[in-house]
Formats: C-alpha cells, sequence, structure tokens
C-alpha cells in the first residue's frame, strides 16, 4: 500500500535465514521505459542484499498512475518502510537510476534513516530534465501538467536540490560524462548543492561512458557500490 493505492514491486532475498542489508531500487523511465528487470535486481541481491524494487504506481497490475517523481514518490516511501519492516532486515540503502535519481534523493529527504543513498545517472533537477530532453517534453507536459513556465512549483516539488539541507544520509554520485539521456550537469549540481550544505558525497565519475556502461564495468560497479553502502553502516 503506497499513498492509499496497492502498488506492486518485486523482492529478491537470500535463501537463508540469515539478516542482511536492505536495498530500495528506484528504477528510471516511465511506463515501459526502463522498466524493472529481475536480472537487475538479483544482481545486487547477490551483493548480499534483500532488494525491494516498487514498480510504482499504473505499473504491471498497480494501482493509480505514474506521474514522474509526484505522487508516485509514496510508492519509493512504502517500499522503504516495506524493508524496514522485513524481519530480516537491518539499514536500508536507496539506490536510484537516470529518473530514479530524484525518487532516491527524494526518499532520502523524507525517510531519515536511510543508510546510504547512490545516484547512478541520476536526474537532479527537473528543469534541466525538460530543457535538455525535447523528447520527453509532450510526456512531461501531459504527467506534470505543463510547462516549467506555466507551473514552476510543480517542477520545483520535483528537484530534490531544493530541499537537501534536510538529508542525512551520506550519498554517492555515479554518473559517465557522456550520458545523453541525463547530462552530466545533473551530477555536477547535485554534487555542489550538497557541498555547500556540508553533506557527505563522493562522486565517481566515467570520463569515457554514456548513460549506459560495458557489462564487464557494470558489474565491478555493482560490487563497488554495494561494497560503499556496507562501509556506511560499519
Amino acid at each position: 500500500m503506497a499513498g492509499g493505492l496497492k502498488v506492486k514491486g518485486l523482492l529478491a532475498e537470500p535463501k537463508n535465514d540469515k539478516k542482511y542489508d536492505g536495498f530500495l531500487y528506484l528504477r528510471g523511465g516511465i511506463k515501459n521505459v526502463g522498466k524493472v528487470r529481475p536480472g537487475r535486481i538479483v544482481q545486487f541481491a547477490s551483493q548480499g542484499f534483500i532488494v525491494f524494487a516498487p514498480f510504482y504506481q499504473g505499473n504491471q497490475g498497480g494501482e493509480g498512475n505514474e506521474d514522474f517523481a509526484g505522487d508516485d514518490r509514496e510508492d519509493a516511501f512504502a517500499g522503504f518502510r516495506l524493508l524496514q519492516s522485513h524481519e530480516r532486515v537491518k539499514n536500508v540503502h536507496i539506490f536510484g537510476f537516470s529518473r530514479g535519481g530524484v525518487m532516491a534523493l527524494l526518499t532520502g529527504i523524507h525517510e531519515l534513516e536511510a543508510a546510504s543513498i547512490v545516484t547512478w545517472g541520476g536526474v537532479s533537477d527537473m528543469f534541466l530534465t525538460y530543457e535538455e530532453r525535447k523528447d520527453l517534453r509532450r510526456m512531461m507536459k501531459r504527467v506534470i501538467g505543463g510547462t516549467p513556465n506555466k507551473y514552476p512549483e510543480r517542477y520545483e516539488y520535483r528537484t530534490p536540490l531544493y530541499e537537501l539541507d534536510r538529508l542525512d544520509a551520506n550519498v554517492l554520485i555515479i554518473h559517465g560524462a557522456k550520458d545523453q539521456n541525463v547530462s552530466v550537469e545533473h551530477a555536477y549540481r547535485l554534487e555542489k548543492r550538497l557541498k555547500e550544505l556540508n553533506k557527505n558525497v563522493e562522486t565517481w565519475y566515467f570520463h569515457e561512458f554514456t548513460h549506459y556502461f560495458p557489462p564487464a564495468i557494470n558489474r565491478k560497479i555493482v560490487r563497488d557500490l554495494a561494497n560503499w553502502m556496507k562501509k556506511q553502516t560499519e
């Protein structure tokens, strides 16, 4: 249950009775673009986490309608609490990819017990997304209700940069400098704002990569970020 709606998601947990840290996986895209893939979830679970990935409202049989980091942020908040209440979960970390970056930051701002936050190729500024992604403007106007000029407050509501003073968790930013889907400027703006607020932030910038990293590099970064998360709770 998220914001009064029944929302579906995917849970992956190691087959034993041990306790693990929880891993909230927040997908990118919208609707059928960027769907939760079981293989990806298993990849994170195999690093020693109990992973939950909400599909977001309106997807794969869930109630409601996804609205690009508007009310569907409730799905992420509810996913965080679901992991917290899991009898085998110790701490809960938050991971967001692409549009999931905004969701991860909003969740960390709302759920102050978050153990850490990782944003990979993540959106941090919804105004910038509208500006850069001409191909998404039609969808954004439909889902958000208009342009940033007409409804700046709706875009501000979906931009966590304005509320980062409320964030407690340490943040890791991973971004490819050649990313055309979510420009590296999103990462730079996030890093700059966190540093201005004296928050703990680490950055892994990859100058040769786009939004999608080669499989072998991807697997290595998954291992590295899993280790980084675990260090935050040592």
